[in-house]
């Protein structure tokens, strides 16, 4: 599906974001594995989140999943199988185009009673998984993947788990959580030390499901657990929020609402990163909801100013990039992001796929190893871009056409729906024009 997307005269309206993708994923799985029964709302619409409801169900645990009627997400009702109750699936498991889903399930399959084939979309076949096949099988499980175990699909034939202790490689949230899912069936303590933080919502979910678990500071400890079914109200997804700030930020005549959001410190960076560029950012009506931070975000026409993007902030806005270059080119003067690598292997090379269209829109922008540098001029020139197929490339396009010179096609628009089904219709709400 291709969409050819043009901007309004004025910018504005009211958006509720779809749930967290992260923690849509955690409420499942860690329900799942749960004793007791547990009521899941707001339930992310996207496709990924599907994969690990899915795989769940092909597990053995019982899901009744219902759309809500005030069009808010899901409502999930999760009868957990606890610890030891999973059972053999009848077929291959298929994690779409979902690493958090394989790589977070390859923890909960670590080490079982039963054999087990994961596999994916060829996105998700190319992407890097034995960074979590290393420690794991250092805890004794037997998972063999492709490419001398690096790649999907991946087999898992039991084992027997022990904890360890691991640095991390990488600031990564998904491995870190592998790690903790295997630790909680694993014989003694696994504890990990990351080199910078990194999300933090299944520690928050497991203590709130009576884990034995510990975090000072960078590292986290956990023990042998059984873990008790907890309701969870998901918070609307910042990274899928982002899209409408910049929108806001960006566009010389608008007003933004984004409901619901949440504002958990370890994803949050995209804000800091956007006041400091001099966005026009309130957070309003701010509170606690199961634990996680949640607060309305009001985005306003701004002038931006062009920053460095470096270090510790870059594993809380790493989804972020994408549409954080739109803002850049439109700030003045030069931002530069660096501390990025992770980048070159999400579901597309980001780098390269962000630099490509930047520069074909007439953006002075460059490609670095790491990173990207662009130059902000307040111009974008209209074409057709290639979303190579990456959600978050789509629906950054999107948002370029808000303020471009001329309207933007998107080729592949609807891989969007990989994380928010409901992008395009949002678009239009505003005052976007898609055709």
């Amino acid at each position: 599906m291709d969409l050819t997307v043009s901007g309004p005269r004025r910018l504005a309206g009211e958006i509720v974001a779809p749930g967290d993708k992260s923690v849509s994923h955690r409420a499942v799985m860690l329900n799942s594995i749960a004793e007791g029964q547990a009521t899941i709302t707001n339930f992310s619409p996207g496709d990924d989140c599907t994969s690990t409801m899915v795989i769940m169900r092909a597990l053995g645990v019982n899901i009744e999943r219902a759309s809500a009627d005030d069009g808010s997400g899901d409502t999930l009702v999760v009868k957990g199988a606890g610890t030891n109750g999973l059972r053999e699936a009848e077929d291959v498991l298929d994690a779409g185009n979902s690493g958090t889903t394989m790589r977070l399930m390859s923890g909960i399959l670590a080490g079982r009673e039963f054999k087990a084939t994961m596999t994916g979309d060829s996105s998700l076949q190319s992407r890097p998984m034995g960074r979590i096949i290393k420690p794991l099988s250092m805890m004794g499980a037997v998972i063999r993947g492709r490419e001398n175990n690096t790649l999907a699909p991946l087999e898992f034939d039991g084992g027997d788990l022990s904890g360890i202790e691991y640095d991390l490689p990488v600031a990564s949230a998904q491995l870190k959580s592998a790690i903790l899912l295997a630790g909680l069936r694993a014989e003694g303590k696994t504890s990990i030390s990351q080199p910078a933080a990194s999300r933090d919502h299944t520690e928050r979910m497991l203590s709130a499901m009576g884990a034995d678990i510990r975090v000072d500071g960078l590292d986290v400890t956990v023990g042998q657990s059984e873990i008790n079914c907890v309701d969870v109200d998901v918070p609307g997804d910042i990274s899928s929020a982002a899209f409408w700030i910049v929108a806001g930020l960006i566009h010389p005549n608008s007003e933004v609402v984004i409901k619901n959001v949440g504002i958990n410190p370890t994803r949050a960076g995209v804000i800091t990163a956007l006041q400091d560029m001099g966005g026009n950012i309130e957070l309003v009506n701010e509170r606690d909801v199961a634990g996680e931070p949640v607060a309305d975000i009001v985005a306003t026409s701004s002038n931006l100013r062009g920053t460095e993007l470096a270090g510790s902030i870059m594993p809380l806005l790493m989804d972020e990039v994408p549409v954080i270059a739109v803002a850049a080119a439109m700030a003045e003067e030069e931002t530069v992001i660096r501390d990025a690598a992770e980048l070159r292997v999400k579901e597309t090379d980001r780098i390269s796929a962000t630099v490509d269209w930047l520069v074909a829109a007439g953006v002075e922008a460059e490609a670095r190893d790491d990173g990207m540098a662009i130059v902000g001029s307040g111009r974008i020139a209209g074409g057709t871009f290639q979303s190579q197929d990456d959600h978050r490339i789509a629906m950054a396009l999107g948002i370029a056409a808000m303020v471009s010179d001329d309207p933007i096609t998107v080729v592949d628009a609807g891989c969007a729906s990989i994380s928010y089904p409901e992008f395009w219709d949002e678009l239009e709400s505003l005052g976007g024009i898609v055709d």
